[in-house]
C-alpha cells in the first residue's frame, strides 16, 4: 500500500511539473521576417510578462519540416505557413489548431534583375523554385499562373530552402524563385533579382502564417496557449507602433541589413485576426490539387481555426 502511495505521488508530482513548470516549447523559420512577432514577444518580455516561460524547441527552414516537428510530439506551438499546417491535419499527420493569424502577403516571385522575364507567363519553359509542396508559396505560384493564363504544367516547379535560393538564382541554376520576406527583399538589394510580382498582387490580404498549437497542449494548457496569443498580439501592436526597433530586432534574428529588412516589412501586413474565408479557399484549392481530401470544407476550417480564444483575448 505504501509502495503504491509512493508512486501516486510521484506520478502527481510529475504531472504538477509539466503543468506549472516546464516551459513552452516554440518553433518558428529560420529569417522569416513573417515570424517577427515571436522575435519581438522574445526579446521584449511578452512571454514572461504574462506569466508563460517559453523555450525555442526548433527553428526550421520550411515549414513541413517544422510540421514535423509536431508530428514528433516535440511542439507545443509554432509560427508556421497556414498552408503545411492545413495539409498536415487534413492528412493526419500532425494535430494542431490555429489559434491566432501571424501575417497576410509577405511573398513575392523574383526573378534574374538581368532575366528578360517580364510577366507571369513568361515563366512556362522557366525552372521557379518553392520553398516546399503544400507551403503557402507553392498555392501562391499556381494561383498566380493560373490567373495570368500561364500552363502549370509547362512551369519546372522544384523545391528549394529560401536560403539557398538567392544563391541559385545569382548562379543561373534556376530562373526565378517564390519565397517569404526577407528573401526577396534581400535579392533585390544584392542586385541579384527584381520582384516579378508580389503576392498582393497575386491575391490581396491572402492569409500567410499563423500561431499554432498542438491539441493535446491547447486541451491540457489552455490559459497558457491564451497567454501566448495575448503575448503575440502585444508584439504585434509593438511592430506596428515601434517600427525602427521592430527593424533592429529582425536585423538580430535574419542577419540581414537594414535596408533589406526594411524593404522586405513594407511587403509584410502584420495582424492576429485569422482568414477563415482565406482558410476556406486554401483548402479549396489544396483539395483540387489533392494534396490533401477534405469532404466538408466549412467543417473543417471552423474545427482547424479556433477563432474564439482570440476573440475573448481582444474582448478584454
Amino acid at each position: 500500500m505504501k509502495k503504491v502511495i509512493i508512486l501516486f505521488s510521484i506520478h502527481w508530482l510529475f504531472l504538477a511539473g509539466i503543468s506549472s513548470g516546464q516551459p513552452i516549447r516554440v518553433a518558428y523559420l529560420q529569417s522569416d521576417i513573417h515570424h517577427l512577432p515571436c522575435w519581438v514577444a522574445l526579446e521584449k518580455g511578452f512571454f514572461e510578462k504574462e506569466g508563460v516561460q517559453v523555450r525555442v524547441a526548433g527553428i526550421f527552414k520550411a515549414g513541413p519540416e517544422l510540421m514535423s516537428g509536431f508530428a514528433a510530439g516535440d511542439l507545443d506551438m509554432g509560427f508556421v505557413g497556414i498552408a503545411p499546417a492545413t495539409t498536415a491535419v487534413a492528412n493526419k499527420t500532425a494535430r494542431v489548431v490555429a489559434l491566432a493569424q501571424v501575417n497576410t502577403e509577405g511573398s513575392a516571385i523574383v526573378v534574374r534583375s538581368d532575366d528578360n522575364i517580364q510577366t507571369v507567363s513568361d515563366l512556362m519553359g522557366k525552372t521557379v523554385v518553392v520553398p516546399g509542396h503544400a507551403t503557402v508559396q507553392d498555392f501562391l505560384l499556381r494561383k498566380a499562373l493560373l490567373k495570368f493564363k500561364a500552363v502549370p504544367e509547362q512551369v519546372k516547379i522544384m523545391v528549394l530552402k529560401p536560403p539557398e535560393m538567392i544563391g541559385a538564382l545569382r548562379t543561373n541554376q534556376i530562373d526565378g524563385f517564390i519565397a517569404w520576406e526577407p528573401f526577396p527583399a534581400k535579392a533585390v538589394t544584392m542586385g541579384v533579382g527584381k520582384v516579378l510580382i508580389s503576392s498582393k498582387e497575386i491575391w490581396k490580404d491572402h492569409p500567410c502564417c499563423a500561431l499554432v498549437s498542438d491539441t493535446k497542449f491547447l486541451e491540457a494548457h489552455r490559459e497558457k496557449a491564451k497567454a501566448m496569443v495575448r503575448a503575440h498580439v502585444k508584439a504585434i501592436d509593438f511592430i506596428l507602433r515601434q517600427r525602427e526597433e521592430a527593424i533592429q530586432i529582425g536585423i538580430q534574428y535574419t542577419g540581414m541589413d537594414r535596408a533589406s529588412v526594411r524593404l522586405a516589412m513594407e511587403n509584410v501586413n502584420y495582424t492576429p485576426i485569422l482568414s477563415v474565408e482565406g482558410e476556406k479557399e486554401y483548402v479549396d484549392f489544396l483539395t483540387r490539387l489533392k494534396y490533401i481530401k477534405v469532404d466538408d470544407i466549412e467543417a473543417f476550417v471552423n474545427g482547424f481555426m479556433r477563432t474564439e480564444i482570440l476573440k475573448e483575448i481582444m474582448k478584454k
